[in-house]
């Protein structure tokens, strides 16, 4: 292995009689390096809108959330609470109450989500998105932005609010008309329009958790989960873990289970994940284009090193150490090409975090200027191994034939 190491690197530096060997070479290295670091940076783009996703949703949202296995509302408890924040990691755990209702406001009716927030979940709330007014108080609820311009809601316009169940109750009181009169339609103001993320602007409702699980039907102590959010320096991976370990051991192992926002909305980031890793198939043929110009190259070195290949053999080298040889060539290549690609992105990432050089085309539609980056080991492994093992897969055609060429006899006359 070291001897064939040593003749596959005096190959790749020596002069060549053949130019147009270097200049081959030089692409299929430069080919190489512009695939893999544009690919990575791409990768890495990708994964910083999809972390700019997740950081909209747990604006309002916890990484983490106890619900019921089966849909049904828990019942929450102060004991609960404090088991959950005695848990490593834990900063919060919050109760929530959400699920569907019907808003009328003048002429028009929508099927909305409401979720009612904690006082403290509220104040996180308003910290997270430096908001000073409160964005509801008392009985009133916020409306997100496209859903009140669609229903042509203003602050302090009157609204009801009132489960679907509600109406299927009321159908079946009929039959007991003094009954009826216990069914009473919640009836509020909308405070606030707000925006955070489209999902909620377009269909959400928050409003204090009393009110919500009044509209919700929601009696005694019973609410639709609890939010768990990390400590600073906390992963919302490490954190489920963590939870995982403590709902174990816990008598609400069977009736409750742990849901993570990317569990909650899975199409959204499924959609995500599969661009970027459509992205890493179209994006790799770049460097399956490069590294094929590299079997061009390493045939045409075979051809020009006949003489050497000849003598080689005289001192004994073997059919499987010349193939060696050129596998090594066209390996040195392949991890040459992807580390300065790989060290390249690192360095334009790293430079977009810090500065953000690169703007996004119409920074007032977005809620950043510049395009977010965010680098995963995993993505710089899987494109560093595809990107080597191609250069040592194209590297096998010319590695047989120099084996070929080493082992022919005519050789011995042209050299005698």
């Amino acid at each position: 292995m070291k001897t064939a190491f040593w003749i596959a690197r005096r190959f790749s530096f020596a002069r060549k009689r053949f130019r147009i060997i270097n200049v081959i070479s030089a692409i299929s290295l430069a080919g190489i390096i512009v695939g893999v670091s544009t690919l990575l940076i791409v990768m890495s783009v990708l994964n910083g809108f999809q972390k700019l996703a997740l950081d909209m949703f747990t604006t309002l949202e916890g990484p983490v959330q106890l619900v019921s296995r089966n849909g049904d509302p828990i019942e929450v408890s102060d004991s609960l609470l404090a088991s959950i924040a005695s848990v490593r990691g834990v900063a919060s755990a919050e109760p929530f109450a959400e699920g569907e209702a019907i808003m009328s406001g003048g002429e028009k009716s929508e099927l909305v989500m409401i979720r009612g927030l904690s006082a403290t979940a509220h104040r996180e709330l308003m910290r997270k998105t430096g908001t000073v007014q409160p964005y509801f108080s008392g009985e009133t609820v916020s409306s997100g932005i496209l859903l009140a311009e669609r229903m042509k809601l203003s602050p302090f316009h009157e609204i009801k609010l009132f489960s679907p169940e509600l109406i299927t109750l009321g159908l079946e009181m009929l039959s007991e008309p003094y009954m009826l009169a216990a069914l009473k339609i919640p009836e509020t103001k909308v405070a606030s329009r707000f925006t955070l993320q489209k999902i909620f602007d377009d269909r959400y409702v928050l409003a204090p958790n009393n009110f919500a699980r009044n509209v919700l039907l929601l009696g005694g102590s019973s609410y639709s989960g609890i939010d768990i959010r990390a400590e600073a320096g906390v992963s919302g991976p490490e954190l489920k873990k963590r939870l995982d370990r403590w709902l174990l051991a816990s008598p609400l192992r069977k009736s409750s289970t742990l849901r993570t926002l990317e569990s909650k909305y899975g199409d959204i980031f499924a959609v995500m994940e599969l661009e970027k890793w459509a992205s890493f198939s179209v994006l790799m043929l770049v460097v399956l284009v490069a590294a094929l110009s590299l079997t061009g190259s390493l045939a045409m070195t075979a051809i020009d090193k006949q003489k050497e290949l000849f003598y080689l053999r005289c001192l004994g080298l073997e059919k499987p150490q010349f193939m060696e040889i050129f596998l090594i060539q066209g390996g040195m290549t392949g991890i040459g090409g992807t580390a300065a690609g790989t060290a390249l992105a690192w360095i334009v990432c790293r430079l977009q975090e810090a500065y953000g050089l690169v703007e996004l085309p119409s920074k007032s539609a977005f809620i950043i200027e510049a395009y977010p980056v965010s680098m995963k080991t995993t993505d710089f492994l899987a494109v560093g191994a595809t990107a080597i093992a191609l250069s040592f897969l194209v590297s096998l055609y010319p590695a047989r034939k120099a084996a070929s060429i080493a082992g022919n006899h005519s050789l011995e006359t042209k050299t005698n």
